[in-house]
């Protein structure tokens, strides 16, 4: 599994009480070693106003098709999870490397960079 591709996977809540299956998009380097993967949050509940830290990605975008969501997305990239790769249901798809740079910028927006 490479950065940049969207898996299922059980994602916990925050208080770690639970969880529910969705998307994720893998954040760690491909070249990381061991069996962990850092994921950040997606969801197609979106609420205005978006945080600096999310993006918002449309149907309508010429980068939604490789992806494998169905409906309007936003990214959450300051809600991240590590876990082991074995807990990821499948692949859905990928993010170009153009958006991968965008999400990049929110990601550094998220740790104050």
């Amino acid at each position: 599994m490479n950065r940049g591709t969207i898996v299922l996977t059980p994602f916990p809540f925050t208080n770690l009480q639970g969880n529910k299956v969705r998307p994720a998009l893998i954040v760690s380097s491909t070249k990381r070693k061991g069996n962990d993967v850092i994921l950040a949050f997606i969801s197609s509940v979106v609420e205005f106003p978006i945080l600096e830290t999310d993006y918002l990605l449309k149907i309508s975008d010429p980068q939604f098709v490789s992806t494998g969501l169905k409906v309007d997305s936003i990214f959450k990239m300051d809600k991240l999870v590590t876990i082991d790769k074995s807990m990821i249901i499948g692949e859905l798809g990928s993010v170009s490397d153009t958006l991968m740079k965008l999400l990049d910028k929110k990601l550094l927006l998220s740790f104050g960079l």
